[in-house]
């Protein structure tokens, strides 16, 4: 079996099929190592909501990415 037909997603791949929020988010907070509350305070917007948007985020990454 060839895996030519599998080909892997990088992480900038998925990163961008996620919607524009999302990606800003978990970027700031994975790759930029930001708290939520960091996070919050930047954006303006209540940290709960910012703890959602990751949780949704990471689900949405888990099933894109096959995990």
């Amino acid at each position: 079996m060839s895996n030519s037909d599998a080909q892997p997603q990088t992480l900038n791949d998925v990163l961008a099929s996620l919607p524009e929020e999302e990606r800003i988010i978990l970027t700031m907070h994975y790759l930029k190592s930001m708290s939520a509350l960091e996070i919050a305070q930047r954006l303006g917007v209540p940290e709960r909501s910012i703890l959602v948007m990751i949780a949704q985020g990471k689900a949405r990454l888990s099933a894109i990415a096959g995990l």
